[in-house]
């Protein structure tokens, strides 16, 4: 029997916290991209016309995109190693916190993960917007932890 008045919210997305490795990143504005997707295969049973059989094969993941304020030369670094032939593969998580920032409500963890895509910031003379950088990483999985 459940309880009068007790209900499950959905989760906050502006409360994040990002950390890879032992790189010290600061803050992202934002997160795009965690998100798997299952390729299906259909098997056409010869003598069966009322449906197609479908089967999972692999599950693709999808790269992550992070944005912020460039801050220093952390991310940089590692996508320039890329480019000269040194990869380094790192593991990382994405956690999204409680409204006050104290605990993990929900985490997802991704491994084998290196910079694919860097994007500078936008310049423009004519205002006064912070400078983004966009980063984007591959990954060899992605898993839901909490």
């Amino acid at each position: 029997m459940s309880e009068t008045g007790v209900r499950a919210d959905p989760l906050a997305a502006f409360r994040f916290h990002v950390a890879i490795d032992e790189l010290a990143l600061g803050g992202f504005s934002e997160c795009t991209g965690l998100q798997l997707e299952t390729e299906v295969q259909d098997y056409v049973e010869g003598g069966q016309n009322e449906y197609v059989h479908r089967f999972p094969t692999r599950t693709k993941q999808t790269n992550i995109t992070f944005k912020r304020g460039i801050v220093d030369r952390t991310l940089w670094d590692w996508y320039s190693d890329t480019i000269q032939g040194r990869i380094r593969l790192r593991d990382g998580t994405v956690a999204i916190r409680d409204t006050a920032g104290e605990s993990v409500l929900a985490e997802w963890h991704f491994r084998g993960a290196f910079p694919c895509k860097w994007i500078g910031p936008e310049l423009d003379a004519g205002q006064s917007a912070v400078a983004v950088e966009t980063f984007e990483l591959c990954h060899q999985r992605l898993e839901r932890r909490s």
